[in-house]
């Protein structure tokens, strides 16, 4: 799937995944008294709020452009996912640190541990299913790019927020099972209470670089620069063109790319002979790149 495709199923997958995990947790957390327990419910019940705007603003995305918003409503998805960055940093990484925090002050014993552990194990594994579907379409969509240096260069934002939620509830909950273990069988309250501050601490850092990539997305960040590339070797194809003076691409949401072209034609054409050859050219950029849904072409003649 590409961006193009603008599917949401992975943000519904995780929605559910997380709806029950919360349910789980917040039952888990009231019979044993856990600070990371109760971190990690939290999280998991902020992490549902997050998906439905992440819906949101992919159904808004969605919508055709207007007289208000002649170039769509694309950028939506990032306004939504860059809200989510903020809510994870302040719903789930603050609230987690100052949760420890408190448990470190006024340390109390964990009781059910078994019933912990079994809660977080089933967690985990739900958790671990929903991440492992993340990285399979972030696979089909990086196509021969490593996986890393995708995440950094997608304009995927939603599916991008979506993995980092899901790869620190993954951390979080390993976290909170060693905490509440060495809590336990060490006898040491406090054990339990450093687990709720590196969760927070994950969720955080999460947080920070989910909000630094969206930005840039949402301050507006040029597409992929292939799209260039592609122009450069459509104007060779054309005899009419005799190069690209300058290409300015900007991403205006998933599957949504503005491009502004200014290319050298020949002196002698009529402004008939132009106009077809514009049309031309954005003909096949778009069939070549259908994610350049706007594109602008302006004529320069050669040697001005």
């Amino acid at each position: 799937m590409s961006a193009k495709d603008g599917g949401s199923g992975h943000i519904i997958q995780s929605l559910i995944v997380n709806s029950l995990i919360a349910s789980a947790k917040g039952v888990a957390a009231f019979f044993t008294g856990s600070g990371a327990m109760l971190a990690e419910a939290i999280h998991s019940s902020a992490d549902c709020g997050n998906q439905l705007l992440l819906l949101r603003g992919v159904k808004e995305g969605k919508k055709p452009a207007d007289a208000a918003h002649p170039l769509g409503y694309g950028r939506n998805v990032y306004f939504w996912s860059f809200m989510v960055a903020l809510l994870l940093f302040t719903g789930g990484g603050m609230f987690s640190i100052y949760e420890g925090v408190h448990k470190l002050q006024h340390p109390e014993a964990v009781d059910n541990v078994l019933l912990a552990v079994v809660i977080l194990g089933f967690s985990l594994l739900l958790e671990g299913w929903a991440t492992y579907g993340n990285v399979k379409e972030l696979n089909k969509r990086r196509g021969p790019k490593a996986f890393f240096a995708f995440l950094r260069d997608t304009k995927d934002s939603d599916l991008v927020v979506v993995f980092g939620e899901n790869a620190a509830a993954v951390l979080g909950l390993a976290l909170a099972l060693g905490a509440i273990l060495i809590s336990h069988f060490a006898q040491e309250p406090r054990a339990d209470a450093v687990g709720s501050i590196l969760v927070g601490v994950v969720l955080v850092g999460v947080a920070v670089f989910l909000a630094i990539e969206v930005k840039s997305l949402l301050v507006g960040e040029s597409a992929d620069p292939e799209i260039t590339n592609v122009a450069n070797q459509l104007a060779v194809e054309d005899k009419r063109i005799i190069g690209v003076r300058s290409c300015v691409t900007m991403q205006q949401g998933p599957g949504e790319v503005i491009v502004a072209v200014k290319i050298r034609c020949e002196p002698h054409l009529t402004a008939a002979d132009i106009s077809g050859m514009i049309n031309a050219f954005e003909a096949r950029l778009r069939q070549a790149r259908p994610e350049c849904k706007f594109v602008f072409v302006e004529p320069d003649l050669s040697g001005v």
